[in-house]
């Protein structure tokens, strides 16, 4: 295979940035941090890889060379997706190497919101421990209440099985269709009910969040939604922060409606200084790192890399983007 031109812009771990190296030529180049060099490879550049960096129309007007765009992340919403299909260049991304991570994290911060970790360990730490704790500062139980999730992929899959399995939640889903269990999740069958809308929010305790990014889903979970919720629920949000109103968000945590929420995403990041979200006494919010540890990371970079390798191979990826679908 003759080697090619690969632009990487955002670090990749030494072996694999090694794989790369070893069948093309490999410009390094974050354009976070230097965004001139970044500019200067993409004349040339057959291949990228990376993530959290917008790939847009006029990027790849300045790569016209461009055969395939790997991404180190299973959302592909920094990319032009209608701009890689017109033009024919493949987008891969690493979708199952980080849905158990994802879903530890999640159901972490569903037991920290709901048990108020953070807060009471801060008591601790501020020395203001000084006596056994009162009513004002009880959490509630996760195990047994109702777990709620709006999205039913891969990742949600694994939420519902450490609540139902686990925890002995019974779960509702809402998705486009339902799911079959039987074939997909057998150890879910008659623990997890496809749902409509209004009844999971009426009943659950706990609603979890885990919607893509796309036309129909930004800005979906609004007041109305909200409102509809359970009183005294708690809202969890590890998917995309712009399908959150969060300006709603806050609404109905200060008129009460909802007991707390935990976010590990947020519409703009990393989180502005002057959002009320940062220091709401009951938001626990974290700087989305659902997939952050050292083995999902790496995992994801190998994937990615393989990727990128096979596209340029002339060979088809295991996990190629739909573009079409843009």
């Amino acid at each position: 295979m003759s080697r090619k031109n690969v632009l990487v812009f955002r670090e990749l771990p030494p072996d694999q940035l090694a794989r790369l190296q070893a069948t093309h030529q490999v410009t390094v180049a974050d354009p976070k941090k230097d965004r001139a060099a970044f500019d200067a490879a993409l004349p040339e550049a057959q291949g990228l890889i990376g993530s959290s960096f917008p790939i847009d129309a006029a990027v790849l007007d300045r790569a016209p060379k461009l055969e395939a765009v790997s991404s180190v992340s299973v959302g592909v919403d920094n990319y032009a997706l209608a701009e890689l299909h017109r033009r024919g260049i493949v987008l891969t991304h690493t979708p199952g190497v980080l849905d158990e991570t994802v879903a530890d994290t999640v159901f972490a911060l569903l037991m920290a919101t709901s048990r108020r970790v953070v807060e009471l360990s801060n008591l601790v730490r501020e020395g203001r421990w000084t006596k056994n704790i009162g009513e004002d500062l009880f959490g509630f139980d996760v195990h047994g209440k109702t777990l709620g999730l709006l999205g039913f992929g891969r990742i949600g899959q694994a939420i519902a099985r450490r609540a139902a399995l686990g925890f002995g939640m019974p779960v509702l889903y809402h998705a486009r269709r339902p799911v079959d269990l039987a074939a997909q999740a057998p150890e879910l069958q008659d623990r997890a009910r496809h749902t409509p809308l209004p009844a999971l929010l009426a009943q659950s305790d706990f609603v979890v969040a885990m919607l893509p990014l796309s036309d129909s889903t930004r800005g979906m979970v609004n007041a109305a939604l909200f409102g509809q919720m359970k009183a005294g629920a708690v809202f969890i949000n590890g998917g995309r922060g712009a399908t959150v109103d969060e300006a709603a968000l806050l609404a109905a945590l200060d008129g009460g409606h909802l007991r707390a929420a935990g976010l590990d995403v947020f519409a703009k990041e990393p989180l502005p200084m002057d959002s009320a979200l940062r220091t709401h006494p009951r938001v626990t919010p974290l700087p989305h790192i659902g997939s952050a540890t050292h083995e999902t990371r790496h995992a994801m970079a190998e994937l990615a890399v393989t990727n990128l390798l096979k596209a340029l191979a002339g060979e088809r990826p295991g996990a190629v983007y739909d573009t079409s679908v843009a």
